[in-house]
């Protein structure tokens, strides 16, 4: 499933870089785009991240 349309992310590549150690949704975007542009699916990208129990709060987020 396409997470962001912007940058034509999926799920799979989201959780790749969940899995390769991002932790925020700034990381996430810094690795893969995703959240990058427009910011509709950061929510998304913020649920895959804490599905996988490794959310980091950070101030300002």
């Amino acid at each position: 499933m396409f997470v962001c349309l912007c940058n034509g992310v999926t799920s799979q590549v989201v959780t790749d870089a969940v899995e390769a150690g991002a932790t925020t949704t700034k990381q996430v975007a810094s690795v893969c785009g995703a959240g990058a542009e427009c910011g509709r699916c950061r929510r998304t990208v913020r649920a895959i991240i804490e599905a996988a129990g490794t959310i980091v709060e950070a101030k300002g987020n």
